[in-house]
């Protein structure tokens, strides 16, 4: 597999945000090599298809269309073309992609092992899909049911501009956005949760760098059987059972969303009133974490075949 006798990565674009965490993540590991492009010859087409035909794995993280091209450079290799991994939203519903979320089903760890083409997930539907999805395969969810999603990151995961905005004290506080419902996260939460209908989707972002929370409401009385929360919780803790960074922990009367900054974790809560007949479920975890870098090394891991370091070197114990 490997062209070297080290395997070697080159990541498309990795002055961002995602790129600069997944290089950082990278620089502490000895099973992997980064080559990096001169910073004057980043843009030029021939230079990158030059340093792709050199490397095991690309890692794309680049804007959509940037990235498509990219992928498409790579692809002009033949059978010298690198494996692919990207970060970008271009390619998470492509059937020719393998969708890069390892804990979505018990075979999904070997098919990204597999995969020529690997989509990482997005940081949004990442925490819904994993609540979403077992209970849906469970039954205590109908795949038609009216599920609504709603969620708040830190502005990191909203780009330069964002970010900018932010530090420079013109955002607001916090702030709902894509509210026409056309969210570009919208599709891969609804193809990947197993829901039927089209899930309702609400973003937000806060005045903090970074961490996220997604929270699923549920009138517990419209669901087959009436299920309890325990009852939803045990399904959950089956899934997860084992699992390295998916963990189901109990429920609290109040959430902050920046308690896995820096780590790879996620955390499941079932928080429930048997009483009301009414739940939410929540997902907790840092949006460049888990929702980004860290599930981009936890990919190239698996990808590789080499064991990783998924959090940030100043997280790491």
């Amino acid at each position: 597999m490997a062209k070297g006798s080290i395997p070697t990565v080159f990541i498309d674009g990795e002055a961002g945000t995602t790129g600069l965490q997944i290089r950082e993540r990278l620089a502490i590991l000895p099973h992997v090599a980064v080559r990096s492009i001169d910073a004057a010859r980043r843009k030029d087409p021939e230079a990158r298809r030059a340093l792709m035909a050199e490397v095991d794995l690309v890692v794309l993280c680049l804007p959509d269309d940037a990235a498509k091209e990219s992928a498409a450079l790579a692809a002009s290799l033949g059978d010298a073309a690198p494996r692919l991994l990207d970060a970008s939203s271009a390619h998470r519903v492509n059937p020719d992609w393998v969708y890069g979320l390892p804990e979505l089903t018990t075979e999904q760890p070997a098919a990204i092992a597999a995969a020529p083409r690997v989509s990482n997930p997005g940081c949004y539907p990442t925490g819904a899909i994993l609540l979403l999805r077992p209970l849906v395969e469970a039954g205590i969810i109908p795949a038609d049911y009216p599920v609504s999603v709603n969620a708040v990151s830190g502005y990191s995961g909203g780009g330069n501009a964002m970010i900018a905005a932010y530090e420079g004290g013109t955002a607001p506080d916090f702030e709902l956005y894509a509210l026409t419902l056309e969210h570009k996260h919208a599709s891969e939460l609804h193809r990947y949760s197993g829901l039927s209908r089209r899930p309702i989707f609400v973003p937000s972002v806060g005045d903090f760098r970074q961490g996220m929370i997604d929270s699923i409401p549920l009138h517990l009385e419209t669901l087959p059987g009436k299920p309890a929360p325990a009852e939803i919780e045990a399904v959950l803790a089956a899934r997860y059972a084992g699992s390295e960074y998916v963990r189901v922990v109990p429920p609290g009367a109040k959430l902050e969303p920046q308690a896995l900054n820096n780590t790879n974790l996620l955390e499941l809560r079932v928080h429930g009133n048997a009483g009301h007949g009414q739940a939410v479920l929540t997902a907790r975890y840092d949006n460049l974490g888990k929702g980004a870098s860290g599930a981009a090394v936890q990919n190239i891991g698996l990808m590789l075949g080499v064991p990783v370091e998924t959090r940030l070197p100043a997280a790491a114990e």
